[in-house]
């Protein structure tokens, strides 16, 4: 299995706070990385740290908003100085409002552009070198059954997740030379902390998805880290520049 290895490497994982975060950070942990912890949220960054402490790793808490420049060029700064490298880079931030196009103000749809898509492009910067002068790099990016579609009430999401994306191919071709290689999970509506009392309150806006998933559900937090794991390690080498989607067949039907 020494192709799916990433023992040695550092891994940086943004949004590290929540559920999908804590996850990441425990399953790089888990196949034997060192973890860099990104988020606002210092208490939740605690937490998601002594999970990866747990299978005998380094864990660095870095607290950055993504979205703000400065706030990203010191934590790359930190985690630098703590790790002396960066192998992959999580991004995995992101944040939603659901509502009608006409609802949206300028701030709502900033907020989203801002996080998901503006914050994979600071926090790609700010690594990106680190992994240039070792001529090796994984970027993962957390995209989304609407990465290649639109929904209604979604506008700004989608949009965001189109553009993330493209952003990973376009930027596969400008580092494949230095051997690196970009690439985005295509997952469908997962289940989390940051959800999960919408879904229970009203699962009738999810039921287009689970009827068209092959399953008939929505997606686990755990149906996405096989899929990480594989982008992070040396037997993705050959893979960038693509849209994997676990999505339980979401966007096969």
């Amino acid at each position: 299995m020494q192709r799916f290895d990433i023992s040695g490497s550092v891994a940086v994982v943004t949004g590290a706070g929540g559920s999908i975060g804590k996850a990441s950070v425990a399953a790089f942990a888990e196949a034997g990385a060192d973890v860099a912890l990104v988020g606002r949220n210092a208490a939740r960054l605690e937490e998601a740290k002594a999970l990866a402490e747990r299978f005998g790793g380094r864990a660095l808490v870095a607290p950055a908003d993504v979205s703000d420049e400065a706030s990203v060029d010191r934590c790359a700064k930190a985690v630098l100085d703590a790790f002396g490298k960066v192998d992959i880079l999580f991004n995995n931030a992101g944040t939603s409002s659901p509502k009608a196009f006409l609802d949206y103000t300028l701030d709502d749809w900033k907020a989203i552009i801002e996080t998901n898509l503006t914050g994979a492009f600071l926090c790609a910067r700010a690594f990106v070198p680190s992994m240039i002068e070792r001529s090796y790099g994984r970027i993962i990016n957390m995209g989304s059954i609407l990465s290649g579609r639109g929904m209604a009430n979604r506008s700004a999401y989608a949009a965001s997740k189109a553009g993330l994306a493209n952003f990973g191919a376009s930027l596969a071709f400008e580092l494949g030379p230095h051997g690196i290689t970009v690439n985005t999970i295509g997952a469908t509506v997962m289940v989390t902390d940051f959800n999960r009392a919408m879904v229970e309150a009203q699962p009738e806006l999810y039921e287009g998805v689970r009827r068209r998933s092959a399953f008939g559900r929505l997606g686990q937090i755990d149906d996405i880290l096989g899929t990480l794991i594989f982008l992070a390690s040396p037997a993705s080498s050959y893979v960038t520049g693509q849209t994997i989607y676990a999505d339980g067949g979401y966007t096969a039907g």
